[in-house]
């Protein structure tokens, strides 16, 4: 399946910033599942190329001259395939997923949840996931404006809703309390027919000898329709776009994707 891929960034600021500093990870790698046939990523400015530990194509924007707005623009063209030895390892071991970390990190209630699922994960790994990936959707279903970016997967979870990067923290914190290493990747969803689109965020447990993916949001595997942009620990180290700045006061952030599997796409 080819994809093609509109993801725009805009901030724009109540006064002038005076220097701003940004870590784009919004250019996806071509690995065994897909291929990037083209890919450009439009900023206003010198954008520094660099790869990080975790193999993540990365670019660091430096903008020191004043601006009340940055749009940054990604788009290109993705083919994907099913392709069962996708990421047997990866840049860094397994078990470097098993960290917690402070967006992931349990309490009782979490503790309590996951419980049910000791068992089975331990004897069928994969099974016992999915289970946990559906009992959270229904214990926690996908509504937007209830969690912040800053939310951790415990107060995401004691809210009782939220959207795929809330559900990939608390996977992800449950998976790793069962001694699974599990991963966040951030990235793009293609699927029609089902309700979370475009940018996405999903979890990849370790099981067996390969990395699966679970969209919790959607309550599927991530096998189809998804493109990855990068992974890390959580969010923090695997969202499109983090930075810092120097002055410009109030912040508006907008943006949007789009992910078309016609060759006609139009912005």
């Amino acid at each position: 399946m080819k994809l093609q891929v509109l993801h725009e960034t805009r901030y724009r600021y109540a006064q002038p910033i005076r220097r701003s500093i940004q870590m784009l990870r919004m250019t996806p790698a071509t690995t065994a599942k897909q291929r990037v046939h083209h890919w450009q990523l439009n900023v206003p400015g010198k954008a520094t190329a660099w790869t990080d530990a975790y193999g993540n194509l990365c670019h660091c924007l430096v903008l020191e001259q004043p601006t009340q707005d940055i749009v940054i623009t990604a788009q290109g063209e993705v083919s994907l395939t099913a392709h069962e030895a996708s990421d047997l390892e990866g840049a860094v071991p397994p078990t470097v997923f098993l960290k917690t970390t402070a967006l992931t990190a349990m309490d009782p209630a979490l503790r309590a949840f996951v419980a049910p699922f000791q068992k089975t994960v331990k004897s069928r790994p994969y099974m016992g996931l999915h289970d946990l990936m559906l009992a959270l959707l229904e214990r926690m279903p996908y509504q937007t404006g209830v969690t912040h970016v800053g939310d951790t997967a415990a107060q995401a979870f004691a809210k009782g809703h939220g959207v795929c990067q809330d559900h990939t923290h608390v996977f992800l914190a449950c998976a790793r309390h069962l001694g699974i290493p599990a991963r966040y990747v951030s990235g793009y969803l293609h699927a029609p027919a089902l309700p979370q689109v475009a940018s996405h965020a999903w979890a990849e447990a370790w099981v067996g000898s390969r990395w699966v993916g679970f969209d919790v949001s959607n309550a599927t595997d991530a096998e189809q329709g998804h493109v990855r942009l990068a992974h890390g620990l959580d969010y923090d180290e695997a969202s499109p776009v983090r930075g810092v700045r120097v002055g410009g006061g109030e912040e508006t952030l907008t943006g949007f994707a789009k992910v078309e599997s016609n060759a006609s796409f139009q912005q």
